[in-house]
């Protein structure tokens, strides 16, 4: 980290109040009813089976969402220092995502405009202002510019300033980073709402330290990744003997953020009396929930923030990358083994359960048992994500 990211986490609280966050999810905050006054939902809405399990609806998806709109791709602190770059090939096309020397963040196809070999190899953050090409030492600085060949008196005519990296229209907001996958397509940056990026500012999100970080490669469609973190019907009974019983078995009170959803919901132990508290961690009695549309998760706990980005390669595979994010690095032994303890649950929890979910389903899915799924009222942000969905892949 710079010193200035450094010093505003060596500032900033480890938890968070109910004032410290946006208007916007301080009024969400207080719709949540008392428990015994939740309404009992219930909806009739199903799915067809070709859409999770059908290579057509999955080149559909590419074509029209991936490859025509913006999609979130990385975190702003996986890149928090100036002169840091990382490879990043979850879509399938090798990419390069880097902070120049001035904090400006790029995304680059990775690869270098001699003879197209990737730059970086691997999923460590690289630090440093120059990238230099394994294969003949072409060197390029962050800002994708090529700043040097070796031995330059053996080309006729070498252009550098029309060597640099390609570059992919992208944008940094709210701790995220958007890009285009098709760098001739028509930039759409729809996804990139005023009040999600306001919400995730109050969460502190761009300045936050990555504590850990996992990537898992799963045998399921992408959205069958996705519809447990749209839903809690799934909580007291997947997660029966883990955070099951932490949470009420109650509707959210979701919210679209342009094409993005938030849904806040009270735990166990949430009351309304307890929003009036002083000093009280608001994330220990309400969970917020986010899809940064179409792939993306933002999960908040007590003391971390859970981030991922589900990527789909294939109509039955999907890359997960997962990030644990915490208000500070662990300073003290306590701290680091509270983080480490809740690292390894929930990477067991998400990893174990949830995933494991997504993957018995798609294979269930895919014995042509049933013609269409069904969703129930505890599950009714899915169909509000997948309206939207099929709003997009309309146009």
């Amino acid at each position: 980290m710079n010193a200035t990211v450094a010093e505003r986490a060596h500032d900033r609280p480890l938890m968070q109040t109910i004032e410290m966050l946006s208007e916007s999810q301080q009024a969400a905050i207080r719709a949540i009813p008392p428990h015994d006054n939740a309404p009992i939902l219930a909806i009739d809405h199903k799915r067809p089976v070709s859409m999770f399990i059908g290579d057509d609806f999955f080149q559909l998806e590419q074509q029209r969402l991936f490859r025509r709109q913006a999609v979130p791709i990385t975190i702003s602190a996986r890149i928090a220092e100036p002169g840091s770059s990382v490879a990043h090939d979850g879509y399938g096309t090798p990419l390069l995502v880097t902070r120049d020397k001035d904090g400006k963040a790029h995304v680059f196809l990775n690869a270098c405009t001699h003879k197209g070999a990737k730059l970086i190899d691997g999923c460590d953050v690289a630090k440093g202002n120059r990238l230099t090409c394994p294969y003949h030492a072409w060197t390029f600085s962050t800002d994708g510019k090529l700043i040097g060949a070796a031995r330059p008196e053996t080309f006729t005519n070498l252009d550098k300033g029309a060597r640099g990296l390609a570059e992919l229209p992208s944008r940094e907001a709210g701790g995220i980073i958007w890009a285009m996958l098709d760098r001739h397509a028509e930039p759409d940056f729809s996804g990139v709402d005023e009040q999600l990026t306001a919400d995730f500012a109050a969460f502190n999100l761009p300045d936050l330290h990555v504590y850990g970080h996992k990537t898992f490669h799963l045998n399921a469609n992408w959205k069958l990744v996705l519809e447990p973190f749209l839903e809690g019907y799934h909580v007291q009974r997947l997660h029966a003997r883990t955070v099951g019983p932490l949470f009420a078995d109650v509707p959210n009170v979701v919210d679209k953020l342009g094409i993005n959803i938030r849904q806040i919901s009270g735990k166990l132990n949430f009351t309304p009396d307890c929003l009036d508290i002083p000093g009280e961690n608001i994330h220990a009695s309400v969970t917020h929930a986010y899809n940064v549309f179409p792939n993306c998760v933002v999960v908040t706990s007590p003391y971390y923030i859970s981030v991922m980005f589900l990527m789909p390669t294939a109509a039955d595979k999907t890359t997960v990358d997962y990030f644990m994010l915490t208000r500070r690095p662990p300073d003290n032994p306590k701290g680091a083994a509270l983080y480490q303890k809740s690292y390894d649950m929930i990477v067991s929890v998400f990893g174990g359960e949830d995933f494991y979910a997504a993957e018995i389903s798609h294979a269930g899915l895919s014995t042509g048992a049933i013609e269409e799924t069904v969703y129930s009222g505890l599950e009714a942000t899915i169909p509000v994500y997948y309206d939207i969905l099929d709003s997009v892949l309309a146009r």
